[in-house]
């Protein structure tokens, strides 16, 4: 989103006031533009969401006296002409946003978009789901590659780690094979891509836009917190005091952010393998009230207490390590059970488990002997301390007993359902994101039986990343393509979709439930905020 600058002529408000007004366009009235307010020298933006009128409010006590630079998310549209809006100490203050269209676009598009947009069938374009968490697929419909070209890219990219960003790749020490990332068909689908960018072999093609929300997805207030310099916040959690816990993925740091007075520390991780990729992943709470992060390519886990604010490692024997090694999910809930500790190994891929007080490994290598591509993601602990991990590669959901040590798997009721993350609830129920399916998955873990639950938007290419259910029964779940945010009844078939106010690139997804409704918070990895979303009813 551009913020414009220009002062109006406005009346003034009390700090108990809201900000109100309406939208005009060519088109006329808009429902389902965001509109957003940033004070002048904050860090942070408040936004809100027209209805059918074409009308906003801010509700009262979100925006303190000030001036407010104005902006506006609705693709296809832009701001006719700089705003700002004067806070003051007297009545409302009300003003009418007009809106152009949009000079360029392709600028605007979601990833879904340029999904959307793309000549070609869901077969071809369905290996870009995997472009996004490094760029916008922005990236690739503006290029000139042709097919020769794309796979030289390709062979750079199978080099980068997955926790890379655009502008912050960093390198594996030994680069993968690009079979591994980018599928059997390298000259297929450079080919394909050749024919949806800027090159010689590519044919003109629509653009397509998604419709604007409607309805509840309207009814809504998001925050936006500006994180002090370029970071990218993977995982966010709450904790009981509001503060806002942050892992990195790839920086030495845990980060701690206080929405309230707006003050961010960062604490340093140890290095435990200096010549290779830093960064860290998954963030748990353990029973003790400790904080926990997955090491990625440093090897294990760290564990934080926020007490003392220290850190202590828990790294991979080093005959258990290879190149490859990386420890994307950390599985502490239940740690205290038996004393032993779960951590994934994406590099194997497999299973690990730490006996804390001996300090002896055990290992699991379920798809040693099995076709892939399969892999080992998202984990969690039920109430006995047994395992069950997400196989992102293929549409397994896995399980080893911590009594026996048995391995099991269960699959999928959709084949490639790409299962990714999710969180175990109080019954022992995994509530799971099928990231390739566009679904919402359950598995009881008690009678072993799968529940599977479409996307109800019909939107396509919206690529869930992760699922979690609030202390009311709703479920949430937010797309890595779309900037969209979706709140769920699964028993009545009732939702709501929230759209961010900017390009937000979706990971873990997490729900406050102290407040009524309650509150989902998501990091914006690549660009260094913090997303509140707060429905109003």
């Amino acid at each position: 989103m551009r913020y414009l600058l220009l002062l109006a002529t406005l009346a003034a408000a009390p700090a108990a006031a809201q900000l109100n007004g309406t939208i005009s366009s060519p088109d006329g009235a808009l429902e389902g533009v965001v509109v957003s307010a940033r004070k002048d020298g904050a860090p942070v933006t408040v936004s809100v969401v027209t209805d059918a009128s074409g009308r906003f409010a801010f509700p009262a006590g979100r925006l303190e006296p000030g001036r407010y630079a104005l902006g506006i998310r609705a693709t296809g549209y832009e701001l006719e002409a700089p705003t700002s809006a004067e806070l003051g100490d007297g009545n409302g203050t009300s003003v009418q946003l007009k809106l152009r269209k949009a000079a360029d676009l392709g600028a605007q598009l979601t990833n879904a978009e340029w999904l959307a947009s793309f000549p070609g069938t869901d077969e071809q374009k369905k290996f870009l789901y995997s472009c996004v968490g490094c760029h916008t697929l922005e990236r690739v419909a503006k290029s000139t590659h042709d097919g020769a070209g794309f796979v030289q890219v390709m062979k750079r990219m199978a080099g980068y780690t997955n926790n890379s960003h655009a502008e912050r790749p960093q390198v594996r020490l030994v680069a993968r094979d690009p079979m591994r990332d980018f599928g059997p068909n390298i000259e297929r689908d450079a080919a394909f891509l050749a024919t949806v960018n800027r090159g010689p072999a590519a044919a003109p093609y629509t653009l397509q836009t998604l419709p604007r929300v409607s309805g509840k997805g309207t009814r809504v207030v998001i925050t936006e917190y500006q994180l002090p310099r370029k970071m990218m916040p993977h995982d966010v959690i709450i904790d009981a005091d509001g503060i806002a816990w942050m892992s990195l993925f790839d920086e030495q740091f845990l980060g701690r952010y206080d929405p309230r007075t707006l003050q961010y520390t960062e604490f340093a991780i140890p290095v435990q393998r200096p010549d290779f990729p830093k960064g860290t992943l998954d963030l748990e709470v353990d029973p003790q009230g400790n904080l926990w992060l997955s090491h990625m390519f440093q090897s294990g886990a760290v564990k934080f207490d926020k007490r003392t604010q220290q850190f202590q490692a828990f790294p991979l024997p080093k005959n258990r390590q290879n190149e490859h090694t990386q420890q994307s999910m950390v599985g502490p809930q239940r740690w205290t059970v038996d004393g032993k500790l779960w951590i994934n190994d994406a590099g194997i891929p497999g299973m690990h488990r730490l006996d804390m007080k001996s300090g002896k490994w055990e290992t699991w290598r379920p798809y040693e002997n099995l076709k892939g591509p399969h892999s080992v993601y998202g984990i969690y602990a039920d109430s006995k301390n047994n395992i069950f991990f997400m196989d992102f590669g293929g549409e397994n959901v896995g399980r080893i007993d911590a009594s026996t040590g048995k391995l099991t798997l269960f699959p999928t009721p959709t084949p490639r359902s790409r299962p990714r993350r999710g969180r175990m609830d109080d019954e022992d129920r995994i509530w799971f994101a099928e990231w390739r399916a566009e679904k919402i998955g359950m598995f009881d873990t008690r009678t072993e039986q799968f529940r599977e639950w479409p996307l109800p938007t019909g939107i396509k290419y919206f690529a869930p990343y992760d699922v979690v259910r609030d202390k009311t029964g709703k479920v949430w779940t937010a797309g890595m393509n779309t900037d969209r945010v979706l709140r769920l009844d699964l028993e009545t078939g009732d939702s709501a979709e929230y759209p961010l106010p900017s390009p937000t690139n979706i990971r873990r997804v997490f729900v406050d439930n102290r407040t009524t409704p309650p509150t989902f918070w998501v990091g914006n990895n690549h660009h260094a905020s913090l997303v509140k979303v707060e429905p109003l009813d």
